[in-house]
């Protein structure tokens, strides 16, 4: 639904872009499934060969269809799986974690779980206190409503949350816990404000009016998107290290 409405956004923009919102999101989809199969240890990388043929037949099309825009319609198409597939389908690499000692996959729904837990209590606090207390913009050229007063405080709820995770989630220690709730918050607020530009530059106030007052899918996501993946690459990191 995400991709769906991230397609309909160009392709209604007049830019003569049209992207085909239909293989995009069946590609979003199909990604999603294939990474959980695979970090199931069900099946290994030959899963990925039928969301290779997707993308290479988004790319063959533009040959045969004789639009406008050939490269920009390209290149949309697959920023939509960049963009939002990729991330989506990268909670699987959350959920399910190699067991060193059976070396079998094991379903851990607390750090997905977490990442969204992290990114609802950072909005929440950034926009209470900034209400309130907000008077320096974060980043007015493009959300002028944000303010450095409530990005810190919604940050402060959501790393205050991860304290308290650790005392019950123990496969992480309390510092590894408040790096995650660190990374998260600011790559959350980046992934909205990265959403806000691309909205502005279209001209558009909402992605969609599937949830009324509250925009569409790609709004409520939009934090997420960058969330996950940095994520992701936190958590590999301090296994290195």
């Amino acid at each position: 639904m995400t991709i769906k409405e991230f397609a309909t956004l160009f392709n209604q923009s007049g830019t003569d872009i049209h992207i085909n919102k239909h293989i995009c999101m069946l590609g979003g989809m199909y990604l999603f499934l294939s990474i959980m199969i695979y970090c199931m240890d069900m099946a290994d990388a030959k899963v990925f060969i039928p969301y290779l043929v997707l993308l290479i037949y988004l790319m063959i099309s533009e040959l045969y269809l004789q639009r406008k825009s050939p490269l920009n319609n390209w290149a949309y198409a697959m920023f939509s799986q960049l963009y939002i597939g990729l991330p989506f389908a990268m909670l699987n690499v959350l959920a399910f974690q190699t067991n060193s000692l059976t070396n079998s996959a094991e379903y851990n729904p607390i750090l997905p779980l977490s990442i969204f837990i992290f990114i609802w209590l950072n909005d929440t606090g950034a926009y209470c206190v900034g209400s309130l207390f907000g008077k320096h913009r974060l980043f007015e050229r493009i959300s002028p409503k944000k303010s450095w007063e409530g990005s810190l405080g919604g940050g402060t709820i959501a790393i205050g949350s991860s304290i308290a995770m650790a005392s019950y989630f123990t496969f992480l220690n309390t510092v590894e816990w408040i790096g995650l709730s660190l990374v998260v918050v600011v790559f959350a607020t980046w992934g909205d404000l990265t959403e806000s530009l691309l909205k502005r530059q279209l001209g558009v106030k909402d992605s969609g009016q599937i949830l009324p007052g509250h925009g569409g899918m790609l709004d409520r996501f939009d934090s997420a998107l960058m969330a996950i993946p940095a994520a992701v690459v936190y958590l590999y990191l301090i296994e290195l290290v």
